[in-house]
């Protein structure tokens, strides 16, 4: 919040004194706080007050009543970082969302470049009727951010529906955009999330010294992880048998072997992760026997193994995956490449799917390069030139 511009709205409510407490949040965090007030606003608290705690005059009047000199209204809307308007009258709520710009606040609001914040106050009846129910929403369509009471997992419990929300969630949501912008900005925009990646081959016994694997080398899931790590995540790697390293600090790797373990490891991960990413190559069947001594080859007359299908990761985690989650799968595929993509999207109840194909130059096991195409769950896809696996991870971490 260091050094953020925030222009704060007040309008005439009863709430209007509980400005001055988010004001002195904002001030304590390093912000630096222009008011706005409306004619109706000064009526509950006085300007004197609020230039006080901001040690800014406040802005009310289009003109100066002492010089005649004009505010403008668009240099505030270029200097803000956020504004804020807490209080929200349900009349302020019915100009902003119509446009009638017939007082300073208003005019400034509809000149703004920077996100804004709203905070109705109003009495509960006031606030169920449909005209500020639809002003609220258009004011949402719009793209504004309406912090309401009682709404969400920073809001207060003991302040009712209509009522203004307590000054410290205000704070607190600000404080949190900031926090996710900067972020953004920074190349972190994963910060805040963690982050479930299955990477490598498994590999299933069938004695004592052999099993049945894959050629995966884990270098598509490792360069995922490095990926989702170095934008802020907290990642959970489930690596089968690879010989890869990870290096950055916030990689917590989980080694395992069979697909059995490599299930297990998954399910019991996910449920408190916000994505989950399947690149592993999972084996689809295992040994129903395990030899526990080698197999010998001599006066054995050939060798018939029963093979069982394994768990299917990517259906399961499908099946428990909640809305404010999101599941990434991989299809490495030799022919009908869309067709068969497509169908485990669906069956899967993956968000998108990564495909890509052994028959293309240069993608698939063992190679440092990869090209893939994103088929949505929406019907849409997006193609992708051969790249290397770390530029490739960017792509898809972009688009989760």
């Amino acid at each position: 919040m260091k050094g953020k511009k925030i222009v704060l709205g007040i309008t005439g409510s009863i709430a209007a004194y509980k400005a001055c407490s988010l004001i002195r949040l904002l001030i304590k965090a390093g912000a630096e706080v222009q008011v706005v007030i409306t004619p109706a606003g000064k009526e509950f608290i006085t300007p004197v007050t609020l230039s006080t705690l901001t040690s800014k005059p406040v802005v009310s009047d289009f003109f100066s009543r002492r010089d005649g000199s004009w505010h403008s209204h668009v240099d505030l809307g270029l200097w803000a970082d956020a504004m804020v308007i807490a209080p929200c009258t349900a009349s302020t709520l019915g100009k902003m969302a119509h446009g009638i710009a017939d007082n300073m606040l208003i005019t400034t609001y509809l000149s703004m470049k920077a996100p804004v914040f709203i905070a109705p106050a109003m009495d509960l009846d006031m606030y169920r009727h449909p005209a500020t129910q639809a002003n609220l929403q258009t004011l949402r369509q719009y793209g504004n951010h309406i912090i309401e009471a009682a709404d969400g997992e920073l809001a207060s419990h003991l302040v009712g529906k209509g009522r203004m929300e307590e000054p410290e969630n205000i704070f607190n949501v600000l404080n949190h955009f900031f926090k996710l912008q900067d972020a953004q900005q920074s190349g972190h925009d994963l910060t805040g999330k963690r982050v479930l990646i299955t990477a490598g081959p498994t590999y299933e016994k069938i004695d004592a010294v052999r099993f049945i694997g894959n050629f995966s080398t884990g270098k598509m899931g490792f360069a995922l992880a490095e990926a989702c790590a170095a934008r802020g995540a907290e990642v959970e790697l489930i690596a089968g048998p690879v010989a890869m390293q990870t290096h950055h600090p916030h990689i917590k790797r989980t080694d395992v072997t069979s697909a059995q373990q490599m299930y297990e490891a998954a399910t019991s991960i996910f449920p408190h992760c916000d994505t989950g990413i399947l690149c592993a190559a999972v084996a689809d069947f295992t040994v129903a026997e395990t030899a526990k001594h080698k197999i010998k080859r001599e006066g054995s007359g050939g060798l018939h193994l029963d093979l069982i299908p394994t768990h299917d990761i990517a259906r399961a985690l499908g099946a428990i995956k909640r809305d404010d989650q999101k599941l990434v799968g991989f299809a490495l595929e030799t022919d009908h490449e869309l067709e068969h993509a497509t169908d485990k999207l669906k069956r899967k109840n993956l968000d998108f799917i990564v495909l890509n194909s052994l028959r293309t130059p240069g993608a698939g096991f063992a190679c440092d390069t990869n090209k893939v195409t994103l088929l949505f769950a929406d019907g849409t896809q997006k193609d992708f030139p051969l790249k290397s696996k770390a530029e490739v991870a960017d792509d898809i971490v972009d688009y989760i």
